[in-house]
């Protein structure tokens, strides 16, 4: 009888370990899996009983900012018996994923000034050591997942300082990190976020042993010399060019032990007189040996970009079957509305990539890059081109508003290069796609992506570096270290950043100060500023700098200058909608197998604009969607603050819930004592602007 017990014990056992290792059914990583598929094989929530789903609880983490300055990003993980959340002041919470209810906190900002935002967190474990690894401020921290308490083996004391490593002075770099590094063995493979000036850090992936915090292996995303890619910029560039940097987080094929990694545009966004090139491996899909940072093959889909193209979102580990042979391959979303689509191993595109003649930048020093690849297949998922035409057309008043502003500037393609007369860029930095990235169903080949289509107003302007002539040396300041870009040529601020003007009735010398020193919410601090370039910045916010004699634009290419734009403003209306017609969000399907579009609708709305009659415009949107085989998509991100779910195969809208602020992050999805839960960050803020708030809702259905 005995043995019987066993028998029956060790079969339950095993059965139990298969059930865990089933495909798609946790939510463990950031984006649901290694492979940022954003898919769940759960479906005990289906379009047959969405009348009975409710919430399931509701916690608040109390620490959310005023008005529109703070914002939730946060991809919670259940794992380890609990799910992991940040905050909008980027407290690390763990929580219990039936009730919601606080087991654990960590505040890496005890006394000091929270900054900037959190998209998730790594967890590894071996044996009973258990670890979280989330970053804040300019650190990355390790944890202990069952208590929260710093580990102190790890680097110093339990954290490791972004800035070093990078073979400048750490003290001079503005480094931090929005999304979360990803796992492979006993390495934690980290991407940054980085300042997108002239004097912005270099953006090196680095891997750190999970266990020590010591560096194992750099990739040094801007080549040093001897190394691939060298040749593409000026020779002394490698020395003070920044960016290219890994700030939207990678994906890991642990089969073939390879890690992929989107990155950004080099730095100056805007201009690249100063980087002659193609500029490698600026705008790189680049796929490396996951265990030695070996480069293994690249392809690069913006080159010498001015438009600040970065790659948006996580490369999405998908199959694909083209003419009855399936490919392992990755897909790799962009702002500029494509998919591109390469073999996994060898880099090769799935479908063809055109170089096509792009249009040439009048300004001085610039040297444009003369074609740019545009995929065969897909077809765009944004609108490429603006014209007269493409202004918006919600009223006549709109119109006449949005044509008027734009009598004077360049138009055309997404490559149309940034002028002193004014470009209108479209879709934009915006988007296109985001960070939320795109959602792959594996059982059909459908690749699920939420879009943008805003267009910006972007201006150059000529900035002498010369201390005798041209603008005053604080402005200098204010435009070089590309404060306008967030707060406006003029220091009049954005729906989200706000106005510079008049700053002595805000704040007192002191405190903005502190502010550019220490960083406060959405804000990076700025030590690359000296001391003295700090006072006289802060004597021109504070109007007491000799008035600015603004320098004219010179042909001689030889002068000492450098070109910034007046911020990433958006083309709207008078009323402050974009001044394109809509929709101005969508969500979409595209299959894969095929290279085909199958469906667009618009996601969002603005309720005001429906009172009037004017519907199914979509708003802007950042956040993720999730995918079942429930036969459902799960996504918020709009600014009218509600969780929708769509029907899979046709985008037909199933339901939606108003959220307590907009859900401007990805949702996740996880089974416990046999309820399937959906669960959304509600932080509203940020980029979007919508009121901040400080919640996670879960739901589930009705008992």
């Amino acid at each position: 009888m005995k043995i019987i017990c066993c028998i029956v014990s060790i079969v339950l056992l095993l059965m139990g370990c298969r059930q865990q290792q089933q495909p798609f059914t946790t939510w463990e990583v950031y984006r649901g899996d290694k492979g940022s598929t954003g898919y769940s094989a759960l479906k005990q929530i289906n379009a047959s009983n969405l009348d009975h789903l409710e919430v399931a609880w509701t916690y608040h983490t109390g620490d959310a900012r005023e008005g529109n300055r703070s914002a939730i990003q946060c991809n919670p993980i259940i794992v380890n018996g609990m799910m992991y959340v940040t905050s909008p002041r980027l407290k690390l919470m763990a929580l219990d994923p039936l009730q919601g209810k606080p087991i654990w906190q960590f505040d890496p900002f005890v006394n000091e000034e929270a900054t900037g935002v959190n998209r998730g967190v790594t967890y590894w474990a071996e044996g009973n050591d258990k670890r979280i690894f989330f970053s804040a401020g300019t650190y990355l921290y390790a944890l202990n997942a069952d208590k929260g308490s710093l580990i102190v083996s790890f680097g110093d004391s339990g954290r490791v300082d972004l800035r070093a490593g990078l073979g400048r002075d750490p003290a001079t770099l503005a480094v931090w990190a929005t999304s979360p590094g990803i796992m492979y063995n006993d390495l934690l493979i980290q991407g940054t976020a980085l300042g997108e000036g002239y004097d912005a850090a270099p953006g090196f992936v680095r891997a750190y042993n999970v266990r020590d915090g010591k560096i194992a292996w750099t990739f040094n995303t801007i080549p040093q010399p001897g190394e691939f890619g060298y040749e593409t910029w000026d020779k002394a560039s490698y020395k003070e060019a920044g960016g290219t940097n890994a700030w939207a987080g990678m994906s890991v094929d642990e089969e073939s032990g390879m890690v992929f990694i989107p990155l950004g545009s080099p730095a100056f966004d805007f201009y690249g007189g100063n980087r002659k090139g193609a500029n490698l491996f600026g705008n790189c899909l680049v796929a490396l040996n996951a265990q030695t940072g070996e480069r293994k093959w690249h392809y690069q889909l913006v080159h010498h970009d001015l438009w600040d193209y970065d790659l948006p979102a996580s490369p999405t580990l998908v199959t694909v079957n083209n003419g009855q042979i399936k490919t392992d391959a990755v897909a790799q979303v962009t702002k500029m509305g494509m998919v591109f689509l390469f073999n996994r191993l060898t880099g090769e595109p799935i479908f063809p990539i055109e170089e096509r003649a792009v249009p040439r930048s009048f300004l001085p020093g610039e040297a444009t890059w003369p074609t740019q690849p545009f995929p065969v297949k897909p077809a765009p998922f944004a609108q490429q081109h603006f014209s007269y035409n493409d202004i918006t057309d919600i009223s006549d008043s709109a119109h006449a508003f949005v044509e008027q502003k734009v009598k004077n500037a360049r138009m055309g393609s997404i490559f149309t290069p940034p002028d002193t007369n004014g470009v209108v860029q479209f879709p934009g930095t915006r988007g296109g796609a985001e960070w939320g990235g795109a959602s792959f169903d594996p059982e059909t080949g459908v690749l699920y992506i939420n879009a943008n289509e805003i267009p910006l107003l972007i201006k150059m302007k000529a900035v002498s570096l010369s201390d005798n002539a041209g603008a005053s040396r604080g402005e200098k300041i204010y435009t070089l270290n590309n404060c306008t870009m967030c707060h406006g040529a003029n220091r009049e601020g954005t729906a989200v950043f706000p106005s510079l003007q008049q700053l002595s009735k805000k704040l007192s010398q002191e405190q903005a100060t502190a502010i550019l020193t220490t960083g406060k919410g959405q804000m990076p601090a700025y030590p690359n500023i000296t001391e003295e370039d700090k006072k006289a910045l802060i004597d021109f916010l504070f109007d007491k700098e000799e008035k600015a004699v603004h320098i004219k634009t010179t042909t001689d290419e030889e002068q000492k200058y450098r070109y910034v734009h007046n911020g990433w403003t958006v083309l709207t209306d008078k009323e402050g909608y974009p001044g394109v017609k809509p929709p101005w969000g969508t969500l979409n399907a595209i299959d894969l197998n095929k290279g085909e579009l199958l469906w667009k609708v618009p996601l969002g709305e603005y309720p005001e604009l429906v009172k009037r009659g004017i519907r199914a415009t979509g708003t802007q949107n950042l956040g993720g969607a999730v995918v079942t085989a429930g036969g459902l998509i799960i996504i918020a991100a709009t600014y009218d603050e509600k969780l929708r779910i769509f029907d899979k195969h046709t985008g037909k809208l199933l339901w939606e819930y108003k959220l307590p602020a907009g859900g401007y992050a990805t949702p996740a999805t996880y089974m416990l004592n046999g309820k399937q839960y959906i669960v959304i960050a509600a932080g509203g803020g940020g980029k979007v602007g919508s009121p901040s708030g400080d919640a996670y809702v879960a739901f589930r259905l009705k008992n």
